[in-house]
């Protein structure tokens, strides 16, 4: 079976006749038995229930009455709750721990007639750049074996590379879904803050985290928005606007587009990113495009911003998994030796890492000192990025410094690993939405991907200019 685009290409071989959701399950199902073992990118596989589902769904198109995404197998990352299957989180405080309700996200994705196919591999609590801290092992680039898939949503990047499910739902803090879909070859586009609701998604900075959508196509990426986004009675912050038919995003309109000096002349920038970067500047403006150079100058400030206050909040909400309320327990005679034990041996490195910068940076000696000034930073960051977003109607530029590593290579460093968000964090900061594209391969055939950022809200145009730049590189190749 070929390796469909697009859920428009697989419900039309369906009302051909050529297809039914079951052998199309069956397909999926039979990919992840021959790449899974590899690439370690699913840690759950639903096999009997969902062939099951796929037989009710094909009865429901039958009679006419399926959803609209009949016929979408969909993988989601290992922190959202799906009611009766195992939420892990890839850590192993939550070894077995079995989820009692669905996330929002999902039950909507459920109720249109998705398939939820599995659940897929990350970093432990999304916390990482590599998919290398997952309690369940690495997951590997299907482009290159050798080489990580990027993270935290690794596993559900390569799962959609390696065509093991149709589209994957992720989580983006500071750039989950956008870093490995670069490295992965695929799109992942994270939303405005709030624009999906977070009810059922395991928290790790809850003023940073959002729903995102891993996919083949941009169509794809826009049904799923559509049907994810909306007003939610179980979360407080979920935004209350209308939701745009995001499918109808094509158009001819040119737009105004900034690219920031310092990211391109940055010196750790890989050469064959800024090469292929500049060119697509340049093929934008023969398009019609107005691109201009701009400067940011609270550039330096965005990443250590991000990781004061990511940690911050990263401590408050683990705080909970302590051997008593939620998590593994560790036993012991002792109360506070539980608790100490339960969260040193249930916690990986890098979790524990930002637990103890963020507890550190909440302490009442030096909470002023870097937890408020973060926030203060955080606001000036923000008006500098909406001044910028007021004249122009895109940012452009990279989504790493570099293509996909080898495993292992960052590893044992953490500031080198911390530099992989350099340009992706800046949407999280200021809430905005942000895309990440496929634009070509590097001289080894390595992904790379670019990054275009708009105005809060703005999804539908950042789909568009998306859907112009693909299909003019489709042309040219």
């Amino acid at each position: 079976m070929k390796n469909f685009l697009s859920l428009s290409e697989i419900q039309s071989e369906i009302s051909a006749g050529k297809l039914t959701v079951y052998t199309l399950t069956e397909h999926y199902l039979k990919n992840i038995h021959e790449k899974n073992g590899r690439l370690n990118a699913f840690l759950s596989v639903y096999e009997d229930e969902v062939l099951e589902q796929a037989h009710l769904i094909d009865q429901k198109i039958q009679d006419q009455t399926a959803g609209k995404l009949a016929g979408m197998i969909v993988g989601i990352k290992d922190v959202f709750a799906y009611k009766n299957h195992r939420l892990e989180c890839a850590s192993t405080i939550l070894e077995n721990f079995e989820s009692q309700f669905t996330a929002t996200c999902i039950q909507k994705l459920v109720d249109a007639d998705a398939i939820i196919i599995g659940h897929q591999n990350c970093d432990e609590f999304a916390m990482g750049s590599s998919n290398e801290n997952s309690a369940y092992g690495v997951c590997r680039n299907p482009i290159d074996e050798s080489r990580v898939p990027g993270g935290s949503s690794g596993g559900s990047a390569a799962a959609v590379a390696a065509d093991l499910c149709q589209v994957s739902i992720g989580s983006d803090t500071g750039g989950s879904v956008r870093q490995p879909a670069a490295f992965c070859g695929v799109i992942g586009l994270k939303p405005t803050y709030s624009r999906i609701s977070r009810y059922g998604l395991a928290a790790y900075a809850s003023s940073f985290d959002t729903v995102g959508i891993i996919s083949k196509s941009i169509e794809d990426a826009a049904i799923m928005l559509e049907v994810m986004s909306g007003e939610d009675q179980y979360d407080s912050t979920v935004s209350r606007l209308e939701v745009p038919n995001f499918c109808d995003f094509k158009s001819d309109k040119r737009y105004k587009i900034a690219y920031v000096n310092e990211i391109l002349d940055y010196d750790g920038l890989d050469e064959e990113i800024r090469k292929q970067t500049f060119d697509l500047v340049g093929e934008l403006q023969n398009e019609g495009h107005r691109i201009e150079a701009v400067s940011i100058d609270k550039l330096d400030y965005i990443l250590p911003t991000y990781y004061v206050l990511t940690a911050a909040e990263a401590s408050s909400n683990l705080s909970r998994y302590d051997g008593v309320r939620f998590g593994k327990r560790e036993e012991s005679q002792d109360l506070e030796e539980m608790y100490k034990s339960s969260r040193s041996k249930g916690f990986g490195d890098e979790v524990k890492r930002r637990i103890m910068a963020g507890t550190f940076v909440l302490s009442a000696s030096y909470y002023d000192a870097y937890y408020t000034k973060a926030q203060k930073v955080r606001k000036l960051i923000q008006n500098a990025t909406q001044e910028l977003l007021d004249q122009y109607d895109f940012i452009i530029s990279p989504i790493t410094p570099s293509p996909a590593f080898k495993i292992g290579d960052l590893a044992s460093d953490p500031l080198k690993m911390y530099m992989e968000d350099l340009y992706t964090v800046q949407a999280n900061v200021v809430g905005i939405p942000a895309i990440s594209i496929p634009i070509g391969n590097n001289s080894q055939g390595l992904p790379i991907g670019i990054q275009l950022m708009s105005n809060s809200f703005n999804e539908l145009e950042l789909l568009d200019i998306s859907n112009q730049i693909i299909t003019f590189k489709d042309q040219n190749r």
